[in-house]
């Protein structure tokens, strides 16, 4: 079932909302929306698990107010949501973008209600490169995306989709992912382009004590895979599942063994492995 969301007073976001059980609730990349991981949708709902996917503002079904695409308001959306639906004991599930917005939701908002984080090649705790951190896009790599969205999106777009993946994808399998980026709005993707290229996480990660999966694909070009390797080090009860055949889009080059490991980490403890 769907549900809208009112996250402030005239924007509402769009939640699809499948299954009972514990909620996971998932935050998409730039510039999808929930679809993305509609892949997921049956394997959590056969497991036992309830699949919360929200259009972030800007995307999707939602609405595309001017503002808002900075983490910290997108973070506010998902607990507008989280609140609104009366979710308790969740597992935050950010992909790419969404990885930083579930960071910033529990800098925010502490870990009460949630059990559990799953970073999906995450764009954290930086998507570009500084003086001190050489992972990542330059910033003004991002500017040119920034200028290649404004000349012509759907040829970006196009584009993007050749780059995400590694394994070969049908034409019919990339015309459907480049249409997920096309339900944006061209400012949306823009301005969260903006924040992709400026916002910082790296003073947030030693707070997170959550039991914390990390899957990031081996051969990922838009997220390098050393941002994975990053995060584990900096969080502490994390573990980094490789997936050695991915790019960015894990759970669609690599779907039996993503959703394998993804239920394998919502039905675990949450004890870290052995070192």
């Amino acid at each position: 079932m769907g549900h809208y969301v009112e996250v402030e007073s005239g924007v509402k976001v769009y939640v699809e909302d499948v299954g009972i059980g514990q909620p996971i609730v998932f935050i998409h990349g730039w510039p999808l929306n929930s679809k993305a991981f509609e892949m997921q949708i049956s394997e959590l709902a056969l497991h036992g698990f309830r699949f919360i996917g929200i259009d972030l503002r800007g995307y999707g079904k939602s609405d595309k107010p001017w503002a808002g695409y900075d983490y910290s308001t997108q973070a506010s959306d998902v607990k507008a949501v989280v609140d609104h639906l009366g979710l308790e004991n969740i597992v935050l599930a950010g992909f790419s973008m969404g990885g930083p917005i579930a960071i910033r939701y529990l800098t925010k908002y502490g870990e009460h209600g949630v059990d559990k984080l799953l970073l999906m090649g995450a764009a954290a705790p930086l998507f570009t490169q500084r003086d001190d951190f050489k992972i990542g896009l330059r910033p003004a790599e991002v500017d040119d995306i920034i200028s290649q969205v404004k000349k012509d999106r759907p040829a970006f777009l196009a584009l993007f989709a050749n780059m995400f993946f590694e394994q070969k994808k049908s034409d019919e399998f990339l015309d459907w992912f480049k249409s997920l980026g096309l339900e944006a709005a061209a400012h949306s993707t823009i301005n969260s382009a903006i924040a992709l290229r400026d916002e910082d996480l790296r003073d947030e990660l030693a707070g997170i004590s959550l039991p914390t999966a990390i899957f990031h694909g081996q051969k990922d070009q838009i997220c390098r895979y050393e941002l994975g390797e990053e995060l584990e080090k900096q969080i502490p009860n994390s573990v980094l599942v490789p997936f050695k055949y991915s790019g960015h889009g894990i759970n669609g080059d690599e779907p039996d063994r993503f959703n394998e490991e993804m239920i394998r980490f919502l039905k675990s403890s949450g004890v870290k492995r052995a070192e």
